[in-house]
């Protein structure tokens, strides 16, 4: 069976500094587009939320765009709604609608060993013999693909952010660079060689190649000094994987990425390069960015 990290495991450094770059609302305007047009209306189809479809779609755009779980993986951020935005929401109270519990589809989310996938889901449904977890994760392994066939028809020619093609230009010269991204492999390798980008860095790792913090652990670990690898990244979850990893973390800020890609390529990959990113300057950036990502959603307040 073939190994879909190796790629990640034959990397080896061609410079002294490394960066990891997220794709999705980091790299690429993409996020709105997919979440909304097409994440949104198939888990309103699949998971049984048509009676509550724009209380499903507010929590959707909280939890994958405005929450501290932005950019995170899209079956994690799926039970995130069944279990706990959406039946707190007051459209979902306020019509006493029972929200589909998925519970097996949820156990399996939940499972640290489970690789969160269609491979993982395909995997996961070959091994049970449960007739109800079969039929909730069949639910979901659908779901999944027609998402991507969805991405795969309507997210085109969205270009990378301003100064991304820019940053990466520079950055190539002096450092290794990796796409570190929770999305499908094909979806990231097509976005980024459709725009010419994919010759600056030296591996696009997806979903399939494991999780982000795996990404980085694989290649970052004991092949750099302190503070010689950086995570460019959209959302907690990619500052959660570069400091579980030793990385130094850079912050796309939702809503102001021109404005936070041209600061780094401009100012904030020199300071990387000449060692004085980490400490105060990037503990600043850092508590600029949690302001814009709040826990609590709206109709909680």
């Amino acid at each position: 069976m073939a190994d879909h990290a190796q790629a990640l495991k034959d990397f080896k450094p061609k410079h002294k500094f490394f960066i990891g770059i997220d794709s999705d609302g980091c790299a690429f305007d993409s996020m709105g587009i997919k979440q909304r047009e097409c994440f949104c209306p198939w888990m309103i189809g699949y998971f049984g939320l048509q009676p509550v479809a724009e209380a499903a779609r507010q929590c959707k755009d909280f939890a994958d765009l405005f929450s501290k779980t932005r950019g995170a993986n899209r079956h994690k951020t799926t039970v995130r709604i069944l279990t706990e935005l959406l039946p707190s929401h007051p459209m979902v109270i306020e019509r006493g609608f029972k929200v589909p519990p998925f519970k097996y589809y949820c156990d399996w989310v939940n499972n640290p060993k489970s690789l969160l996938s269609d491979a993982g889901l395909k995997k996961a449904i070959e091994e049970t013999s449960n007739p109800e977890a079969k039929n909730e994760l069949t639910i979901a392994i659908e779901w999944s693909k027609a998402v991507n066939k969805a991405v795969e028809a309507i997210v085109k020619d969205l270009p990378p952010f301003t100064y991304v093609r820019e940053s990466l230009e520079k950055i190539s010269k002096q450092a290794d660079v990796i796409v570190v991204s929770a999305t499908p492999g094909e979806a990231l390798q097509r976005e980024w060689e459709e725009h010419g980008i994919a010759k600056y860095v030296q591996v696009i790792a997806g979903q399939e190649m494991g999780t982000k913090e795996q990404h980085l652990e694989i290649t970052t670990k004991g092949k750099y000094e302190a503070n010689h690898a950086l995570m460019i990244g959209d959302a907690p979850g990619d500052h959660k994987a570069a400091k579980k990893n030793g990385c130094l973390f850079y912050p796309i800020n939702p809503g102001n990425e021109t404005k936070t890609w041209k600061r780094f390529y401009e100012a904030a990959f020199d300071k990387f390069i000449n060692g004085t990113y980490a400490g105060e300057y990037e503990a600043k950036l850092i508590a600029e960015f949690d302001k814009y990502l709040p826990d609590n959603p709206p109709w909680k307040k």
